[in-house]
């Protein structure tokens, strides 16, 4: 048995072009501007980053910010740190939505 990933390694960015391209650089512009040295430095910025994509699981952008954590300066302690961290969140937020199902009366 083979592995194969399931998405290619790399984003097919020729399909960027059917979007808007006022919208599209809207959002790079957006982008950009959020992740830019501020209040916070970018190496947290990406971390948080890191973070965030493990519970939105898109493989692009976590690999994107892991590249720009490592660049900004983060170990991969501190990356898996963050990636513990969502793993706490999102398992946090199994346990606050169980009285969905365990407070329903049937």
């Amino acid at each position: 048995m083979s592995e194969e990933y399931f998405y290619k390694k790399k984003a097919p960015i020729e399909v960027y072009q059917y979007f808007p391209k006022e919208s599209f650089e809207a959002f790079q512009t957006f982008d950009k501007a959020v992740m830019k040295e501020g209040a916070l430095p970018v190496k947290i910025k990406e971390l948080i980053a890191v973070a965030c994509t493990h519970i939105t699981q898109c493989p692009y952008c976590i690999s994107g910010h892991t590249k720009r954590a490592l660049r900004a300066g983060a170990t991969k302690q501190e990356i898996a740190e963050a990636i513990l961290i969502a793993a706490a969140l999102n398992a946090g937020s199994s346990i606050a939505h169980s009285h969905f199902a365990l407070s329903e009366t049937g």
